[in-house]
This record gives C-alpha cells, sequence and structure tokens, in this order.
C-alpha cells in the first residue's frame, strides 16, 4: 500500500485541502457541484454560476496492496484509470462498471453493476472505509462500524447530497490473462430466468464454472445469456467444438491450438458477436471495456457503425465519453430534435433507464417492455447482494434497498421513442416507473424520474436518508437527493 506520509500522500494530502478550500469558497445559498471532465448522468440540471469544487488532484491511485488484496483509490480516480494499475499486479475490483470514465467515489455515492454482480454485488459493497468530505465541510474517515456507521450505509445512491468520497480503500480479486465467454442462446425468456438463477446458485453451466454473467435481449424470442470464466488458456472453449445450438466459436488459429483473442475496438462491433459465435476469448483488460467502444449499441445513433463512418471515425474516439459529450451537445442546441421538426416527425422522448427486477418478475417486466416500450436490445444484468462473509445478517443499504438473499435482473435500455399523439413527454418513462413498481423493484437514479416526494421517500429510504442529512449536513448546504434526481436542480 502507498505510504501516507510519501510523496503521494502528500498530493493526496494537497489535494484535499484544495477540495476543502473551494468547497468553503462556495457562497451559502449556491449550489455545490463538482468540477469534472466527464458525467455519465442523463438528468439535465439547472445552471449555476457558482465555481465546481476542485476535485482536480484526487483522480488517482494511491496504493495497491497485493496480499491483502485492497487499493487506496481517490475518489475521482476513472475505473480506466484503476484497473490500468491493479491488471498490473493481476487483480481487479470485485465490481467493475461498464464505462472507462465512471468513477470509483461515483459508482459508490451512485450505483455501479456488472457481470461479476451476480457473485459480488454492487461497488459500494466492497468498500473497507473511505474519507467523505460532509455536506458540514468535515472530513471523516467511516466504516461499516464505528461512529458514522450511519452516513457509510446511507452513501450508497445519496449522489453527492450527504457528501463526497476523497479516499475510498476498496477490495480486489485476482484476475487471469483472459475471459473465455459462451453465448447461450434462449428463445423463451421464462427459460432465461431459470438459467439465470441456476447459474446464481451454482456459479456453473454445462460443467463449467461462471465467473462473469450478463446478457442482451434483442426479442422475446432472441435472448443469449454471456457466460465468462476467468482462464489463463488461449485453447478454444469445448476444444473448439460448436456451441449447443451450432453455432462456432470465434477466432480460432488456421492451424489450430491457442484461440486468438477477438478484438472490438476496431471494425468489429461486440454486441453482433452474440448472435454469430457459440463461443469467444477476449483478454481480460478488453473484457472489462467490451461494451465501451460502441456504448453498448448506442454509437449507432451517430452512425459510428456504419462501415464507412466506421473507417473514418479515429479509434481514439470510440469511446463512451466521446459520445456522452455529443448528447450533451444535443441537450444543449437540439440540432436533431430541429432536423426532425423540419422533417415533420413526432417529437421523441428520451428512455434512458436501468431497473432492477426480481428474477421472478423478469420475463414478465420483458414482455411487458417489448410490447409497450419496443427499444431493442436491452442489457441484462443479474445481481443479488453479497453474502455475509461471517455469522450474522446481510448489510442493509437504506437508500437502494435491495433485498438480501433476493436475485435481481438490472435490465438497461438507453434510447428514444416517439411520443404518440395526444401523449405528453415523460409518459412513457412514467409508465416504466409504474411497471417496476409493480415487480417490487427499483430504478436507478442518473437519469430522468417522475417520482412524487412520498413515493421517492418510500423507495430510496426516506427517513433514513433525512436522518442522517440532518446529522452531517444539518444547514443543507448541498443539494437534496429528491431534488437532484427529480427535480434536476
Amino acid at each position: 500500500m502507498g505510504d501516507p506520509h510519501g510523496p503521494a500522500g502528500d498530493r493526496h494530502g494537497r489535494a484535499v485541502e484544495a477540495l476543502r478550500r473551494s468547497y468553503a469558497a462556495v457562497p451559502a445559498g449556491e449550489p455545490v457541484r463538482l468540477a469534472k471532465r466527464t458525467s455519465n448522468l442523463f438528468r439535465p440540471r439547472a445552471a449555476t454560476a457558482s465555481p465546481g469544487l476542485d476535485v482536480g488532484g484526487l483522480t488517482g491511485v494511491l496504493g495497491v496492496d497485493p496480499v491483502a488484496r485492497t487499493a487506496d483509490v481517490q475518489g475521482m480516480c476513472t475505473y480506466e484509470d484503476l484497473v490500468a494499475v491493479t491488471l498490473s499486479y493481476g487483480l481487479m475490483p470485485l465490481v467493475v462498471p461498464q464505462l472507462r470514465t465512471i468513477t470509483l467515489g461515483g459508482a459508490v455515492t451512485g450505483l455501479g453493476i456488472e457481470s461479476t454482480s451476480f457473485r459480488n454485488g454492487l461497488p459500494h459493497e466492497s468498500v473497507v472505509e473511505m474519507d467523505v468530505l460532509t455536506g458540514a465541510g468535515d472530513l471523516l474517515t467511516i466504516g461499516p462500524d464505528g461512529p458514522h456507521a450511519d452516513l457509510f450505509a446511507a452513501f450508497p445512491n445519496s449522489l453527492g447530497s450527504l457528501g463526497y468520497a476523497t479516499r475510498l480503500r476498496i477490495e480486489l480479486q485476482p484476475v487471469r490473462r483472459y475471459v473465455a465467454l459462451r453465448n447461450v442462446r434462449f428463445t423463451d425468456l421464462d427459460e432465461l430466468v431459470d438459467a439465470i438463477g441456476a447459474v446464481t446458485t451454482t456459479r456453473m453451466w454445462a460443467g463449467r464454472p461462471v465467473d462473469a454473467m450478463d446478457g442482451v435481449m434483442f426479442a422475446p424470442d432472441e435472448a443469449y445469456l454471456v457466460l465468462g470464466t476467468f482462464t489463463d488458456d488461449a485453447r478454444p472453449a469445448d476444444d473448439g467444438r460448436p456451441a449447443d445450438d451450432g453455432r462456432p466459436a470465434g477466432g480460432v488459429s488456421p492451424a489450430g491450438g491457442a484461440q486468438r483473442p477477438s478484438d472490438y475496438t476496431g471494425r468489429e462491433i461486440y454486441y453482433r458477436s452474440l448472435s454469430r459465435r457459440g463461443h469467444d476469448l477476449l483478454t481480460s483488460h478488453d473484457y472489462l471495456w467490451r461494451w465501451d467502444t460502441d456504448w453498448f449499441w448506442c454509437s449507432r445513433a451517430f452512425g459510428a457503425q456504419h462501415p464507412v463512418v466506421r473507417r473514418l471515425w479515429p479509434a481514439r474516439w470510440r469511446r463512451s465519453d466521446v459520445y456522452h459529450r455529443l448528447v450533451r451537445l444535443e441537450h444543449r442546441y437540439g440540432v436533431a430534435a430541429r432536423v426532425d421538426r423540419w422533417r415533420g416527425r413526432a417529437p421523441r422522448e428520451r428512455v434512458v433507464q436501468d431497473v432492477e427486477i426480481p428474477l421472478a418478475g423478469t420475463a414478465d417486466f420483458l414482455r411487458w417492455f417489448a410490447r409497450e416500450v419496443g427499444m431493442a436490445p436491452v442489457w441484462l444484468c443479474p445481481l443479488r447482494l453479497r453474502e455475509p462473509a461471517g455469522p450474522g445478517s446481510a448489510r442493509v443499504w437504506p437508500l437502494y434497498p435491495l433485498r438480501p438473499a433476493e436475485t435481481y435482473v438490472n435490465v438497461g435500455f438507453w434510447g428514444t421513442v416517439p411520443i404518440a399523439r395526444g401523449a405528453a413527454d415523460g409518459d412513457v418513462n412514467r409508465a416504466v416507473e409504474r411497471a417496476v413498481a409493480r415487480t417490487g423493484g427499483h430504478k436507478s437514479l442518473y437519469s430522468d424520474a417522475y417520482y412524487d416526494r412520498a413515493e421517492f421517500d418510500r423507495l430510496y429510504g426516506g427517513a433514513a436518508y433525512h436522518a442522517v442529512k440532518e446529522r452531517y449536513d444539518p444547514e443543507h448546504r448541498l443539494t437534496g437527493l429528491y431534488e437532484k434526481a427529480v427535480a434536476r436542480q
């Protein structure tokens, strides 16, 4: 682990002091925001003239302890930079969200998820301790026990309304050179759900271990589970035999033997491979960022999947943060919306959401979504809160109260739909919220939300939140959770 009194510790101390000075300089009553280069939020926010908080020095990895398998990381460090360090030790975070520029602090105060979440839960569950600058201006070291355990429990999904993490100590796990993939096709959603349950319980499929699991639904009769196994063996999965449905493995050397890892950073597009390949192999690095190159499939909205455009679009610009900047420009200037009006097309509603659906209700929700919303593809990522390491009950996270010992499926859908004649902008999102509530699920808050305050407090731990808010931000200097998530402040 890095020496807290060495150069890295000194730099971190200076960065924290710069943050505290910039916080103290924000006039009372003015919104407090971070001065960030990138954002993965889809919630438009009211403009402010207040300077953002200085977090420019809080973007690195302070140290890695390969024996304890932990890392001390600054709050604004992106997962791209974090993974670049940990992979050099043969380690990775327990959950690595799928987009490069998500920050560790953002994934903890918000939510993050990925294909290891069916066994490792969410990123905040692997936090050992963290330093938090509270709304009261105090810098506190908090953990699951001790005098500030209430803030530690309420911090996930507080979206910066309780404070900002400056340092986090997180658990790490070993990683192999490659991830061998099996792309298993399902034509029946109930069978898909049964398979998710079986893999979550046994962590096996067809006699092979499963270390990572996510999937894609293209239509109710065409969905895929992608089952990953960490390995140092580059030989084709199942000795090169076709998958159960006859689709071939990808990347096999013409001479046999080792399999060439696939590369989806160039002309090939990852999500399209699922229907073509029964087996696949990626380096661990490329597996972690397999979705980032094309922002899942959302790069097609910019023409980046057209063969001619793809040849001309620089590879260094095929990244989620570049696409997100283009979206922000569209939000600001509305060029595409004006073109649609000029062409006589109906205005469109943005439907960009991730929702957690209990496994038992997933098939019905997906059928409802395909019928009523009609967007495709959608991402599927099973998750389950981590089991307690020893005797005792599972930890409770009140602001996103998933039930312990229950499997959920994150359903992610990102795009726009035409606003029907006589309907209002937001009606489809409201219908999604109602459908999620019927399943007993939850919705992430990085995008548009339409709940009234009473419903919001019921769903997102209002009583616990307000108690912690009064203790750590009694003057309410930080914008409240409801005001951020729903009122777009």
